[in-house]
């Protein structure tokens, strides 16, 4: 067993702590003092202070074998599903293979982890549960698979705040608008066109971090969120308002 089971540290599991994003939310929470473990394809760029289980959340059998082990180690407070990728496509070429991988990891996997770590936050009476969704999921052409599982990932999180209330268990979502990645970057480089477009379609007027997102999961993890729960929180610079075009 850790030895870090031995401390009064809250353990978080992170999906995909080895992403931008995902570093982002270890980093965070590591500093806040919670035990993080990091379950994620692949090992982390630069040093986490978590303890890293590589898996490829898309296959059943293999998350099952390494729930089943992180539950033999630790007594898991928090759940953080952050792992996914996106999948942008018209209508016709659109696969269905794909659009069933982007089912595995978003949604099953999720609901996976959290049967997986649920009697774990029973048993300490408390837990808190958050998932990333995306601003995409109010629409946006090409993200019809990714809009799509988002979504249900709102309408799973939303039942499952119900069901688990009375175990003193919340559950919510966070929903991010660009964040600057060095994907983003990419597909977006500064002053590009495409750059500008999605600019001019968010109030702030600049694109997001992996801290902004970082600090919204922080905030639904603290102890004095406990009457939040079954909520969805856009960190898009108010991209999410009106008549955005992002």
């Amino acid at each position: 067993m850790s030895e870090q089971t031995h401390s009064n540290a809250p353990v978080t599991v992170v999906t995909g702590g080895s992403g931008a994003i995902g570093a982002a939310i270890v980093r965070k929470l590591s500093a806040q003092g919670h035990c993080v473990v990091n379950l994620s394809l692949e090992e982390p760029s630069d040093e986490l202070a978590a303890e890293t289980f590589k898996v490829d959340l898309t296959d059943r059998q293999a998350t099952a074998a390494v729930l089943a082990e992180v539950s033999g180690r630790y007594q898991v407070r928090n759940l953080v599903n952050n792992a996914g990728f996106t999948y942008i496509t018209d209508l016709e070429p659109l696969s269905l293979d794909k659009m069933q991988a982007m089912v595995e990891i978003h949604i099953r996997a999720a609901l996976q982890c959290i049967q997986a770590f649920a009697p774990s936050m029973r048993v300490q009476g408390s837990g808190r549960i958050v998932s990333i969704g995306s601003r995409m999921m109010l629409g946006r052409s090409g993200r019809t698979v990714y809009g799509m599982v988002k979504a249900g990932l709102l309408g799973m999180s939303r039942s499952l705040a119900l069901e688990l209330a009375p175990d003193g268990i919340t559950v919510n979502m966070v929903s991010p608008g660009p964040i600057e990645t060095a994907l983003f970057r990419q597909n977006h480089p500064p002053g590009a066109p495409q750059t500008e477009r999605v600019l001019a379609g968010l109030p702030v007027g600049r694109i997001g971090t992996p801290g902004d997102v970082a600090h919204a999961i922080d905030f639904f993890l603290q102890p004095a969120s406990s009457f939040i729960t079954g909520q969805n929180l856009f960190v898009c610079g108010g991209g999410s308002v009106g008549t955005s075009t992002l």
